[in-house]
């Protein structure tokens, strides 16, 4: 893939960016997307981790299990 070096004015305004945008010519014609990194410091957890009894409890309850060399065999008949 080739690179494009971008001015201090793109840089900083691109890093200030939190959504995908769309990069335009000044006619407004699309050139391209810029999607930003994912800062995972900007995350948050939701909710708490479930407790061991609880992961038993949906482990039961989950019913038949494939392996994943069952899984692809299965799809590889599909074709």
């Amino acid at each position: 893939m080739s690179q494009f070096i971008l001015d201090a004015n793109s840089i900083h305004t691109l890093t200030a960016l939190t959504q995908p945008v769309d990069l335009c010519d000044p006619s407004g014609k699309v050139l391209g997307h810029f999607v930003p990194r994912i800062r995972l410091a900007e995350w948050e957890i939701v909710g708490s981790e479930p407790n061991p009894d609880e992961l038993s409890k949906r482990e039961q309850s989950q019913g038949k299990r494939y392996s994943t060399a069952e899984v692809l065999s299965h799809l590889e008949s599909l074709s």
